[in-house]
């Protein structure tokens, strides 16, 4: 008992001092000592051995398609063709369902190639923007543009996230791969989150909280001009050519981002107007990557180190001899992997490398493992640790307080609910 109360603890430290926004490179390795201490691992050659195979065989795999993702996410935020692309969506909806509608535009960007990472900076200025226009409470910005960022547009068929293509990696499976049950549980979570936000923003507006809120931190409310912004159609090419070489050409990820990268400097090129600011905005998306995957892999040693205690394998043990159906065993052990490498692409790879010759030995087909194990892992990452809604709530001006709460709604409750209405039924009828 003891040896998982270690991981608990660590894990339970690793959100608090994330609270406390620590940062994860400081957190993965001193978190990780902890862990080994507490185990009684031998200290250098766990931190040699697990922790950095770990996170170096992480940026091995998948350091390209952070890469490619991170410029062409630059390239679409510094000449505007994101803000574009959501300010013509703004139009169609007239400024109705703004917390909705941010969530949407989001997950069009990310299913349309843009990193993550990198949709942050772009969404955030249009996020304000449309909330000012609706006077709508700054306190669900984080969950609205995340909800977009990595949920139904991170685990659906033929999404280009690296999450849908760690899978592809480790199983050989395609990025169309269990498409009825992922297509019902990326409209199931769409829905609901649509509805969860409507609610919500109603609800605090009944209780005081609009968009002036003089208890929250003050911010910068500029915009662009319309005037400013590059043709929205213009905009919108590079990242359905990325879909389109991506889902029917079939090309690797890395190779349709890169088409998608050269498109988009074509034609964004008179926003981009010299050599000089091109070479300045692949600067700035290569930095982007670099902190990004660093980020992830540097919590993915800490999972690593996890890996190896007992305490983890009395967790998988004790998760096997439960009584449930192999399909919810997948679920259930990818969201544990996740919340311990605080990372659904980390979570992903600590799973696979620990569990796949298990859950082939339970029958479960590797098509819907891919999709299960993919929209589970979009759960417990999310816990207060994670970095990148460390990353988020920093961009907004909020605390952990003021913007948590519906982010774990959004983006823990409403994927397994998922999962349990839409995705495993569908699955186990074999569709």
């Amino acid at each position: 008992m003891f040896d998982i109360l270690i991981l608990i603890i660590a894990l339970i430290l690793f959100s608090l001092l994330a609270f406390k926004r620590v940062s994860a490179i400081i957190l993965g390795p001193v978190l990780s000592i902890f862990v080994i201490v507490c185990a009684k691992l031998p200290m250098y050659d766990t931190m040699l051995g697990p922790y950095m195979q770990a996170a170096a065989g992480y940026i091995q795999k998948f350091f390209l398609v952070f890469f490619v993702g991170a410029l062409f996410g630059a390239i679409y935020e510094e000449t505007k063709a994101a803000e574009s692309i959501a300010s013509a969506l703004v139009k169609v909806t007239k400024g109705k369902f703004a917390a909705p509608v941010v969530m949407l535009i989001t997950g069009l960007l990310t299913y349309g190639g843009v990193s993550g990472f990198v949709v942050f900076f772009a969404m955030y200025p249009i996020a304000l923007q449309l909330f000012k226009s609706t006077n709508l409470s700054r306190r669900l910005i984080p969950a609205a543009i995340s909800a977009g960022a990595w949920t139904w547009s991170m685990s659906g068929p033929g999404s280009p996230s690296i999450q849908n293509v760690i899978p592809m990696t480790y199983l050989g499976t395609g990025s169309m791969a269990a498409a009825i049950p992922g297509i019902a549980a990326a409209i199931g979570q769409f829905v609901l989150i649509f509805l969860w936000l409507e609610y919500r923003g109603r609800r605090l507006a009944k209780k005081g909280y609009v968009f002036h809120d003089e208890s929250l931190k003050p911010i910068d409310e500029s915009v662009h001009e319309s005037t400013e912004l590059p043709n929205a159609l213009k905009s919108a090419i590079p990242a359905i050519l990325i879909l389109v070489c991506f889902n029917i050409f079939k090309l690797p990820v890395e190779a349709a981002v890169t088409i998608g990268i050269i498109a988009a400097v074509v034609l964004l090129w008179d926003k981009i107007k010299s050599i000089d600011v091109l070479i300045s905005i692949l600067n700035k998306g290569a930095a982007n990557s670099a902190m990004a995957i660093l980020n992830t892999a540097i919590v993915v040693g800490f999972a690593g180190v996890v890996k190896v205690t007992t305490g983890f394998e009395k967790v998988i043990g004790g998760l096997k001899n439960i009584k449930m159906s192999p399909m919810w065993f997948v679920a259930i052990t990818s969201a544990i992997a996740a919340g311990a490498a605080g990372s659904a692409s980390g979570g992903l790879g600590i799973a696979y490398e620990a569990l796949k010759d298990t859950y082939v030995a339970m029958g479960v087909d590797l098509e819907y493992v891919h999709r299960i194990s993919v929209i589970a892992s979009g759960t417990l990452d999310t816990l207060p640790h994670q970095g990148a809604q460390i990353t988020l709530l920093a961009i907004c001006g909020l605390t952990h307080k003021e913007g948590y709460f519906d982010i774990a709604i959004t983006q823990i409750l409403i994927p397994f609910i998922a999962l349990g209405l839409f995705c495993i039924p569908l699955a186990s009828m074999g569709l």
